[in-house]
């Protein structure tokens, strides 16, 4: 085991529970914003067990900002030509019904990287083997966190190790419970959830099946294929290409008392495509359908992110993603506060800002999903009135990809964002529009010059036609406030006249804080607001 010997008596600026994608990727933004953190992870090989494969275009600029999208991209199974788009299918996925859906690409254009399919485990390899490169981070492998304590001054987490069979403990002045569904964490630290259980089990299905990759030729470039069956009372068959060699993932509910003996598993699937076809099972296991969410993501100087602050089943693909900006959002505000500029109020607003959007995604998106569909098989059968039913598939069609044109992750009225209204959700509008509380849209600079890259890792103010003298008030006050902001200077034209705006003010996670048309009277009371002052 390794610890770092510092002069404040805590091992580390941040102690991390869980190694999976999210915790890496938190350690990850931590250690490139020069913070020290110690990740607890229980595993020391990754799971070959495929989820979280449909990943965001605002997941591939997290990846960026990590420094791996190349990676990335290289470990992805199936290549980008083939497509990354979705279809949905009644009663049989071989039937006379279905439609495009879950377009990803459709949103494109708003973003400063491609979304990626691949699955967890392979971007888990790449986050690993960053987090290694990185000195600021130190991985304990094999180790189990037990307990926590903690004070006014810092957190003491209690954990096992494999290696030597014994009990150890790490201290920081923050933790961050990143520890799944069944967070050790979240209980220590006393954090409640809501639960909505749907009382439906659900088997997930690894297999090799050639064939089936044959059948489906029929349909290119379709990874997921959702099978809307009228007797599972609006509940997926949920049909995904792990590659494109045969291999595919399978989620669909199955009897309460299903067990690997006594069920039909090939049978099943068969059903479901509407033909017969050989099938090699890799895995085949269980799982409950239900929905949680924590009352809160924070108890002192303890939070929670990802699986461990909100968890649901793979409808959309909304998990992994969440999980990402939950540690993109956290990330920054940690580092404000352990290097001194951070405000009183600003870990308060991770809580503020986080938890409605994941509360948004779950009513917005994926309960409406399972209820839109029970109502639709309760209304419309081919069988009852065909003319009926056709007109409401066709319009089912129509909005096919609405959950991904609509999703958009916000923090309208956050405590910490100026002039914006409402509150934090995950529905909207895709704009170019520069908004308070919206992510930033990229858009072209003058002289090739990259925009992602010019924001660089702390705030950073765009002036387009801006006076000099406001820009050089925005950097004084930043200098005296000790608050890392960088400047783009560039004219409004050739596109850049579409963000509606002469002064944007990033923040580090590519969120606006605020926008403006004329000089404002004190920028650094703009600033000290942006930080939880």
């Amino acid at each position: 085991m390794v610890t770092a010997d510092r002069k404040d008596g805590f091992d580390c600026d941040v102690i991390v529970v869980g190694g999976g994608p999210v915790g890496l990727g938190l350690a990850i933004d931590l250690a490139q914003r020069g913070n020290s953190v110690q990740v607890i992870e229980r595993s020391t090989q990754v799971h070959d067990i495929p989820k979280g494969q449909n990943l965001t275009q605002r997941s591939g600029e997290h990846f960026r900002s990590w420094n791996v999208l190349g990676e990335i991209e290289a470990a992805s199974p199936i290549p980008r030509e083939f497509g990354n788009a979705g279809m949905v299918a009644f009663g049989t996925l071989l039937g006379d019904y279905h439609y495009d859906w879950f377009k990803r690409g459709a949103v494109g254009a708003y973003y400063f990287a491609q979304n990626q399919r691949l699955p967890q485990y392979e971007a888990e390899r790449v986050l690993r083997t960053r987090a290694a490169e990185l000195p600021g981070i130190v991985m304990h492998y094999g180790c189990k966190a037990i307990a926590a304590e903690q004070s006014d001054e810092g957190v003491k987490i209690f954990y096992t190790s494999e290696e030597d069979d014994a009990d150890h403990s790490l201290t920081a002045p923050y933790a961050v419970g990143c520890d799944g569904s069944r967070s050790a964490v979240r209980k220590a630290a006393s954090i409640e959830q809501n639960v909505d259980p749907h009382h439906r089990k659900m088997a997930l299905l690894v297999f090799n099946s050639k064939q089936l990759h044959d059948l489906l030729e029929r349909f290119p470039g379709k990874s997921i294929y959702n099978i809307l069956n009228p007797e599972l009372d609006g509940y997926w068959q949920f049909l995904g290409r792990v590659d494109l060699d045969g291999t595919w993932f399978y989620h669909a509910p199955v009897p309460l008392d299903t067990t690997r003996e006594n069920f039909d598993f090939a049978a099943y699937l068969h059903r479901a495509i509407g033909a017969e076809f050989e099938i090699d099972f890799l895995h085949i296991g269980f799982w409950d359908l239900r929905i949680t969410h924590a009352k809160t993501y924070r108890n002192g100087r303890i939070f929670i992110a990802g699986d461990a602050a909100h968890s649901h089943p793979p409808y959309g693909g909304y998990g992994i993603n969440t999980g990402f900006e939950d540690v993109r959002n956290l990330s920054w505000k940690l580092t404000a506060i352990l290097q001194g500029w951070g405000g009183e109020h600003l870990l308060t607003s991770y809580d503020a800002e986080r938890r409605p959007v994941f509360g948004s995604t779950s009513s917005d998106f994926i309960a409406r999903m399972i209820e839109d569909d029970r109502v639709f098989i309760e209304a419309y059968s081919p069988d009852r009135n065909l003319q009926a039913f056709e007109q409401a598939w066709q319009t089912r069609a129509e909005g096919g990809n609405a959950d991904v044109t609509q999703f958009l992750p916000h923090y309208e009225g956050s405590p910490i964002i100026l002039g914006s209204a409402g509150q934090p959700g995950a529905r909207g509008v895709h704009k170019v529009d520069a908004r308070p509380g919206h992510h930033l849209a990229p858009v072209e600079l003058s002289g090739n010059r990259d925009l992602f890259e010019e924001l660089g890792q702390g705030f950073c103010l765009i002036a387009l036609d801006g006076d000099a003298a406001v820009v050089s008030q925005f950097v004084a006050a930043a200098e005296q406030l000790g608050i890392p902001l960088s400047t783009v200077e560039d004219t409004q034209a050739d596109g850049r006249e579409d963000y509606r705006a002469r002064y944007i003010l990033v923040r580090p996670d590519h969120f606006i804080a605020w926008v403006g048309d004329i000089a404002p009277d004190n920028p650094a009371d703009i600033l000290s607001r942006s930080i939880g002052r």
